[in-house]
């Protein structure tokens, strides 16, 4: 049976007593960049558990995992950042890049 998207969720689990995180997620991006932390960092992260559906399940040290809230760029800072990157060269680059 296949799963939808809906069906298809990403669960980040933990308490304020643990000093670990759990992720369960079935996101293709996320699964990959787990996988290359966890090949990197072995004693920090570490694959659970995945299964056929095609979910996978990680335990990281909770220092190593952050939530980051990012506020909307105002049309000027946009405007602003805009012409910063094209005096300097810049383009855009998608989130792979960043690991």
């Amino acid at each position: 049976m296949k799963l939808t998207k809906y069906e298809k969720e990403t669960i980040i689990l933990t308490s304020e007593g643990d000093t670990t995180v759990s992720i369960y997620t079935y996101n293709a991006d996320l699964k990959r960049r787990l996988e290359k932390f966890s090949k990197q960092h072995p004693t920090l992260c570490k694959l659970e558990k995945s299964n056929d559906e095609g979910s996978v399940s990680y335990v990281l040290e909770k220092s190593r995992v952050s939530i980051r809230l990012v506020p909307p760029y105002s049309e000027e800072r946009r405007k602003v950042a805009s012409e910063h990157a094209k005096l300097n060269g810049f383009q855009s680059r998608s989130i792979h890049d960043e690991i």
